[in-house]
């Protein structure tokens, strides 16, 4: 275990810290005493990815509703202004 100082907390702490990202526990000694134990924070875990339902969300937008592709190609024409 690698022991530090308050005073290298305040001067030095980029140190102190990367010997805590490394895993390692340190303990903190003020005026020659023990004062304190930084120990690396345990990870909760892998978080879980949940994959969106895009199907639900494609019918709640736009409702059940379903287009062919000459549907599609009509309502296209419509919007271009094109005679159908």
């Amino acid at each position: 275990m690698k022991t530090a100082t308050v005073r290298d907390l305040r001067n030095h702490f980029p140190r102190v810290a990367g010997w805590i990202a490394a895993g390692e526990p340190v303990e903190i000694t003020k005026s020659g005493k023990p004062f304190a134990r930084l120990v690396p924070a345990v990870p909760a875990g892998p978080r879980g990815f949940k994959m969106p339902d895009i199907r639900a969300r494609l019918e709640q937008t736009f409702g059940g509703e379903t287009y062919d592709a000459a549907d599609l190609a009509k309502g296209l024409a419509a919007s271009r202004g094109e005679p159908s």
